[in-house]
């Protein structure tokens, strides 16, 4: 009996081996392909195949040919795998865990399952969960686990090394829980896997509980333990608890102890000590691997220490050993931190092994340094080697077309990362977003956003600043609102975007909240503070704009700024230069933009001069290579009077882009050489730069000025077909006063008529202007009702209309209009006019006597007046008052023009034959025109005389003009 019931169930597992066997070669035969080379493995003979063979098989073969083997033992040998059958399936599983092959694990649990001896085996049963864990299958790793009656502590281990492997560590300190409370006893193999799931959480107190057990289990001296400790204390941030250990440590003859304390001193930026330890190692006579080269490399964070790792770089090369792809990676990285991207580039070209993060070290340094373009075609390059973009990749390609504005690049790396499902990634969306705001593509941006699944702080920052930058103010504030409701918190960054919405808006109300809120939440850092002095600024309210400065305790370069660029946005360059002067008292020293700024304001005050200081000063500080500075210089010299200098300095520059030579265009134009600016204009043609709408507006500027009808006609139908440039009304209304200027007023007007668009207040504001100079009523009134029809907020278009009626003594209208821009809250500019005497800028009003020397300014003036009438035959020209006054009133009020009182005391406080410079913030009118012609000749002085419209240079009773203006 016992015969046969062997003899049966010898029989019934043959049976099941040969299915097996069957099974096993269905699996085989898909993975080996016709064409496939058979592997040149030693043959045995039938009898001398042993199981130790197998194991040995499966440790240096292939899968396939593992599989294989498996499939002849099943059909050949059963008999020698009845009592051997965990020795042939551990080696297979342990190959699927190698090589992740999870679907040939499942298999061979299937075939496991199916040899009911084999499934009660604790030893298989612990290798199925390590090839789960392997192959990132927890809740099949789970499931095993669960299932198994009877649990080594090698068991456990591998559940516990699962969780902590596949990214769960609370799950493997719930298991340490559970252990405890059964009563399993801990190895030296536990508590790693314990205290990596600490470090990894960050749980200090739970990490020192159970060094306390491995204390008590005396585990704490073993090394692996012992490292494990080090780097669990590093990783929960107390690096002194991590450095007392390892100072205590008897054996430090192993490595790992070394970078577990060198990667820790590095990863929170000790590089110093990082730096320090490798030292140390060195001179211990521990073997250095390339974990701890890695390591210092990573030490070495910044261009500071760009020599200590190019020491390093040296020493790997003397040693002579083959760079592996993690040390390789390492340099590379350190090169694109010092900015060495040449050097990154041999490195990179060099190695024989690359893999995704070689690349993205790269893309990364292409992006870090700005080389957007090159990083685009990295990509591509990237794309050829067959290698798959990850999502640091994705980023870093996405970053690259938003900064280049490559919306259709952007769009189709959208479309890689929507395929590969990266576009779930918070990251990856929050990146996206900032491309499509910076391309401008707000409609994109918004969708990216609303289909991000999980959003974070940054995601909402990111939308609301790509809103505010893109001029979406009521979006951005809608979105404010909706982050408040939804109890989310508020940084600086956000509010400094809702703040540049709200100075877009011109809304002071929301402004003065925001700035409330603020300090509410004490928010107010420096960055926010000097936001918000920008936004007071830009909303033109100088008193909280002043106090909110005057509030900061710790003013920077950026504060300095604000305040200087604000004032000159408000017109007020005296007080900038103020501030100015005030800054350079400090300690700090002022950037390009400061002096960008400064420089428009010396500008606006044609203050020549404090130019020339400024000036001076940017020469000593090195700041004339940049195109910012080379640009707002000739500016500030073109608007200060000083052609020549603007001339030399637009000569000197290098590699001088459009707005140069845009600027120089407008130079001449100002200064009346408009043939000089067409010339110039040529010329740019020959550099073959592309001119934009400025560049045609400066050119038609200057077209205007000198009367050059002809080539202002020509240079319209040039930008339209020539350059595909839509005319913006500014271009309109130059064409319409150079006409006009030139007493073509019914061409003016025609041509007004036959505009595709329509007229917008600029091109009326220029006829009617023409009309009242050439006293053309009819089309005069004309263009005044429909000047006032369409802008009803600018005082300076009354102003135009109401001179036009007085001129032609029709007060009872003269007095409506005035009506009209009280009723408004409007108010016209008084005449002002100001000049450089001293060091210090002085100014005068129409009548203006509150000058401390004003008794001998109008005392020089009368003795100018004087001899202007005895020897030049002046007759004052009462036509150009423009008020309802007797004629002897009317010559008084010529006679104390503002441009008049600044002469008289250019007269009184400069060196005779030195020239007089004179701003004025409106237009000259043709009595004092006439003034300054002559007294340059007859006082032998050259008057610079800038008005609202352009230069005039008198000299010798001659106007630059040519009295047409």
């Amino acid at each position: 009996m016992r015969l046969y019931s062997y003899t049966a169930s010898h029989l019934r597992f043959s049976c099941q081996f040969s299915a097996m066997a069957t099974s096993i070669s269905q699996f085989c035969c898909p993975l080996l392909s016709p064409d496939t080379k058979p592997l040149n493995i030693p043959k045995f003979s039938p009898c001398r195949t042993k199981i130790p063979f197998f194991k040995e098989t499966c440790r240096q073969s292939t899968l396939k040919y593992a599989f294989c083997s498996f499939t002849d033992l099943l059909t050949e040998h059963v008999n020698l795998l009845l009592g051997n059958l965990d020795h042939v399936y551990a080696p297979l599983l342990e190959l699927c865990a190698t090589e992740k092959a999870l679907l040939q694990g499942q298999q061979i649990h299937a075939h496991i399952i199916k040899s009911n001896l084999a499934w009660n085996s604790m030893f298989l049963n612990t290798k199925l969960v390590f090839m789960y864990g392997k192959c990132g299958s927890i809740l099949n790793a789970k499931r095993v686990f669960d299932k198994m009656c009877e649990r080594t502590i090698f068991t456990w281990n591998v559940m516990m090394g699962s969780y902590v492997s596949n990214g769960e560590p609370l799950q493997a300190l719930e298991m340490y829980r559970e252990m405890r409370c059964l009563g399993v006893p801990f190895d030296s193999y536990t508590f790693p896997y314990l205290l990596k799931a600490c470090g990894t959480v960050e749980d200090l107190r739970c990490g020192a509980e159970i060094h306390g057990l491995a204390i008590k289990g005396g585990n704490d001296s073993i090394v692996h333990v012992a490292n494990s400790l080090v780097a669990m204390y590093a990783k929960c941030n107390d690096l002194s608890g991590a450095r007392k250990l390892f100072d205590r440590m008897n054996d430090r003859s192993d490595v790992v102890s070394w970078n577990s304390m060198i990667s820790a001193y590095s990863g929170i930026g000790r590089c110093i000590d990082a730096l320090g330890l490798f030292r140390e190692i060195q001179k211990a006579g521990v073997a250095a691997n390339s974990y701890t080269i890695v390591a210092v490399l990573q030490a070495c964070k910044d261009y500071s220490f760009m020599k200590l790792g190019m020491e390093i770089h040296a020493a790997i090369l003397k040693s002579g050993e083959l760079l592996d792809v993690y040390v390789a990676n390492a340099l590379v990285a350190m090169y694109v931190r010092f900015g060495k991207m040449t050097e990154a580039a041999v490195i990179f070209n060099k190695m024989d092994e690359k893999d995704i993060v070689t690349w993205n070290s790269m893309l990364t340094g292409f992006i870090q340094n700005g080389l957007y373009s090159k990083a685009l075609q990295f990509f591509y390059d990237l794309q050829d080697t067959g290698l798959k973009p990850d999502q640091v990749s994705v980023i870093s390609i996405v970053v690259a077309s938003g900064r280049l504005g490559y919306l259709l690049n952007g769009r189709e790396i959208h479309a890689y990362a929507i395929k590969n499902g990266f576009d779930y990634n918070v990251l990856v969306g929050n990146t996206l977003v900032d491309m499509y705001a910076k391309c401008c593509c707000m409609i994109y941006a918004g969708r990216a956003f609303d289909k991000m699944p999980n959003k974070d702080f940054i995601s909402s920052t990111t939308i609301v600043a790509g809103y505010a930058q893109n001029n979406c103010h009521i979006e951005a504030l809608e979105l404010f609102r909706e982050v408040q409701m939804e109890g989310m918190d508020v940084d600086a960054m956000m509010i400094g975007s809702i703040l540049l919405a709200c100075t877009r808006l011109k809304c002071l109300i929301l402004v003065k909240e925001i700035h409330g809120y603020t300090i509410r939440r004490g928010l107010s850092d420096p960055v926010l503070q000097n936001t918000i002095v920008g936004a007071y600024g830009e909303c033109g309210t100088i008193d909280y704009m002043s106090r909110m400065f005057e509030s900061i305790e710790c003013k920077d370069i950026v504060s300095w700024t604000s305040m200087i660029s604000s004032y000159v946005h408000n017109g007020l360059a005296n007080e900038a230069l103020e501030v100015f002067y005030s800054f350079k008292e400090t300690t700090l020293e002022p950037d390009s933009i400061t002096l960008v700024s400064i420089l428009s304001a010396v500008a606006s005050l044609s203050t020549l001069k404090k130019g020339k200081e400024i000036h001076g000063f940017i020469i000593r500080k090195g700041f004339m290579s940049e195109k910012s500075i080379s640009n707002a210089l000739m500016d500030m010299y073109a608007r200060c009077g000083s052609l020549d200098s603007a001339c030399k300095i637009f000569i000197c520059t290098r590699n001088k882009g459009l707005v140069l030579w845009t600027a120089m265009i407008n130079a001449y134009g100002m200064h009346g050489r408009g043939e000089a600016a067409v010339e110039l204009f040529l010329r740019m043609k020959d550099e073959k730069l592309i001119p934009d709408h400025i560049t045609f507006l400066a050119l038609l500027y200057a077209c205007s000025h000198s009367g050059l009808i002809d080539e202002g006609k020509r240079f319209i139908e040039i930008m339209k077909n020539d350059y595909q440039l839509e005319p913006w009304p500014e271009h309109y209304a130059c064409l319409v006063d150079l006409l006009g200027r030139a007493n073509h007023l019914k061409e003016a007007y025609q041509f007004v008529k036959s505009m595709q668009i329509e007229p917008t207040p600029e091109v009326w504001c220029a006829l009617l202007g023409a009309c009242r100079v050439h006293s053309n009523k009819e089309i005069g009134e004309i263009a005044a009702q429909k000047l006032l029809d369409l802008d009803i907020d600018n005082p300076g278009n009354y102003a135009l209309v109401s001179n036009l009626f007085a001129a032609s003594g029709r007060w009872e209208d003269v007095e409506g209009v005035r009506m009209k821009m009280k009723e408004s809250g409007l108010k016209k500019n008084p005449g002002c006019s100001w000049i450089e005497v001293g060091n210090k800028v002085h100014t005068f009003l129409a009548r203006d006597k509150s000058h401390p020397e004003c008794d001998k300014i109008y005392q020089k003036l009368a003795q100018i007046t004087e001899k202007l009438v005895r020897e030049g035959g002046y007759v004052a020209q009462t036509k150009f008052v423009l008020h309802n006054v007797g004629e002897e009133e009317k010559v008084q009020m010529l006679y104390e023009h503002s441009e008049r009182l600044a002469i008289a005391y250019g007269l009184l406080g400069t060196a005779k034959g030195t020239p007089i410079r004179i701003t004025k913030n409106l237009r000259v009118c043709g009595d004092c025109h006439t003034f300054c012609r002559l007294v340059s000749k007859l006082f032998e002085r050259k008057l610079i005389v800038r008005d609202a419209s352009r230069f005039h240079h008198f000299e010798d009773g001659a106007c630059s003009c040519g009295d047409f203006w």
